[in-house]
């Protein structure tokens, strides 16, 4: 079998108003590969916008290589751990780390311009509205550098993707009370650098 996820036309006849759901699509891929191409077109953009604000011009690399890694994988997936994608996003994060280099770098020059907006309250509440809503800029880059890369992992993974403390324990393979801990310390870390980057009335 060809290590290249095929492309193509899925052959699994679909009723109608009811699309198949991933953990079908994923399950018949094993006997049927041209499957596969049915959660590349579903869930790439997804993957993609989430690598290319990690590491940039590398997004479209890491990408291809997801989806390889899961296609080779797809066999082993398993539905009752985590949905396909927070799985995908699982592959995508631990690919990252071999391109730690090049997000610090990403984060650091991104650290030297100028926000995209007016700050937001720098508490735990609106951390998560704050890194969507000003983006890679200025402070919220500095601070992103400042954390340890697994403590980045869990904080874009629940603040960026919205995954739960379960799918992101599943996904890192890590225990639940780590995915807790290192979320309190990264939200910590982060509101520390913010309040001490921004002006005080931007603060408050």
């Amino acid at each position: 079998m060809s290590d290249h996820p095929p492309g193509g036309t899925s052959s699994i006849a679909r009723a109608p108003g009811q699309p198949l759901s991933d953990e079908d699509v994923i399950v018949g891929s094993v006997t049927d590969p041209g499957q596969f191409a049915m959660l590349f077109d579903r869930h790439a953009p997804a993957v993609h916008r989430y690598l290319s604000r990690r590491v940039g011009d590398l997004a479209d690399d890491l990408l291809s290589e997801t989806f390889l890694i899961a296609f080779r994988r797809r066999s082993a997936y398993r539905a009752v751990h985590v949905e396909v994608r927070p799985w995908l996003l699982g592959i995508a994060t631990h690919l990252v780390h071999g391109q730690q280099r090049t997000e610090q770098r990403r984060l650091r020059a991104l650290s030297r311009t100028a926000p995209l907006a007016p700050a937001l309250p720098a508490d735990d509440d609106d951390l998560s509205d704050r890194l969507t809503a000003r983006a890679l800029r200025g402070p919220i880059a500095a601070a992103l550098a400042g954390l340890k890369a697994a403590d980045r992992d869990v904080l874009l993974l629940f603040a960026w993707e919205q995954l739960t403390y379960e799918e992101i324990a599943a996904v890192l393979d890590v225990p639940i009370g780590t995915v807790r801990s290192r979320l309190h310390r990264a939200r910590r870390q982060t509101r520390t650098a913010l309040a001490d980057a921004l002006p005080a009335e931007e603060t408050r």
